[in-house]
């Protein structure tokens, strides 16, 4: 999968339906960095013998994008939130919060419901957090818990990527994807900090041709409020060996600390959970809880009879940590994002691809091209 073209936003076309809204928020000017400031970004150092680990994980995908909805199972409500794609981190937070505004409307009392969520990964944890915070006591019934889940394996960048494909977006799905774009970042921006792992940090995008206009960085981008403080990086200011280059501040998660920092929260909330693998919807009908929130991400398919969802493979390879890397980079296919526990080199998107196993000749691909273009970096 082209990753350019998995990161293109939705077009004019679509775009159109939000227009009243974006019409309504402040509007964002790209500025252009004024001086040379080369002394901040040190050049990655890329070895294979540097290399601590190379990781796989399945992006449970789905091409009309993730679903949030109710229905009744029996005498419950079950309540899906799945399908996130690359984003499942990122939007954790806002799908959880739509997934409980249907709990709320069930007109469901708090004081006497208790809630199951399934699944433990970024989205059930936050879905379940959300849901103490109302009031309801929640159960976790999932087959993994961190740091086995696929959110373990996430680079967790905020931004909602690779959520659905961009023709088969509809105005709706858009208005609840900006929705809960919008309620994540906020939740996050709450969230920065050691405790959980989130820190802001300077991600620049480099490629080889001009920035697309309906693109990124462009006006038609209904996800372009959640890019701050935009600069287009030129001239001597610019110390990648690709031409155009921009530069925005994006939160950056560490999964291997906010995981566990959510788990304790949930723990201190009065949570409780069952290690249970889940093979059919008859197991969930005989759970005591009368709500299920079903957070299963890719289990979904099978569970659920959700067809559409498919993986999309993506690969991690991490080597040594750097602490003077204090920047991301994307390039082309390829990113860079730099973490206390290693520095994650990433550009694979193998859709339909459903095995664990490390993909050798993808490795080796990512290596050379990072090798490539930090050689070409000036410092």
């Amino acid at each position: 999968m082209n990753r350019r073209a998995a990161l293109k936003v939705i077009g004019s076309a679509t775009a159109a339906a939000l227009l009243e809204g974006c019409a309504r928020r402040a509007a964002h000017v790209v500025g252009v960095s004024p001086t040379p400031d080369l002394t901040r970004l040190s050049r990655v150092d890329v070895r294979p013998e540097l290399e601590i680990r190379t990781v796989v994980g399945l992006r449970p995908f789905r091409p009309s994008g993730f679903v949030v909805r109710g229905e009744k199972l029996g005498d419950k409500l079950i309540v899906h939130n799945y399908g996130h794609g690359g984003g499942g981190v990122t939007l954790s937070w806002g799908t959880g919060e739509l997934a409980a505004r249907i709990v709320r409307d069930a007109h469901l009392q708090a004081a006497t419901q208790r809630v199951a969520v399934l699944g433990s990964g970024a989205v059930g944890l936050a879905t379940a957090r959300l849901l103490q915070e109302r009031g309801y006591g929640v159960t976790i019934y999932a087959k993994d818990l961190p740091p086995n889940t696929t959110s373990n394996i996430a680079g967790a960048q905020w931004y909602p990527y690779l959520v659905s494909d961009s023709d088969r977006r509809t105005p709706e799905f858009v208005q609840q994807l900006v929705e809960a774009a919008r309620v994540a970042h906020r939740r996050f921006q709450l969230m920065v900090g050691d405790r959980y792992g989130v820190r802001w940090m300077p991600n620049y995008y480099a490629q080889s041709e001009p920035f697309d206009l309906n693109g990124r960085f462009g006006a038609g981008n209904p996800l372009r409020e959640f890019l701050v403080d935009v600069i287009a990086i030129e001239g001597a200011a610019n110390p990648f060996p690709l031409p155009y280059v921009e530069r925005a501040q994006q939160m950056m998660i560490e999964p291997s600390v906010y995981l566990p920092a959510l788990m304790n929260d949930f723990f201190i909330a009065g949570g409780k959970i069952v290690v249970q693998e889940l093979h059919s919807t008859a197991e969930i009908a005989a759970f005591p809880e009368s709500v299920i929130m079903n957070c299963t991400g890719l289990g979904a398919r099978n569970l659920f009879n959700d067809q559409e969802l498919t993986p999309v493979k993506g690969q991690l390879t991490v080597l040594l940590p750097q602490p003077q890397v204090n920047y991301a980079v994307l390039f082309g296919d390829d990113y860079m994002f730099p973490r206390r526990d290693g520095i994650l080199l990433g550009g694979t998107h193998e859709r339909g691809a459903w095995t664990l196993d490390p993909n050798l000749e993808a490795k080796q691909r990512v290596i050379s091209e990072h090798q490539k273009f930090f050689s070409g970096m000036k410092v």
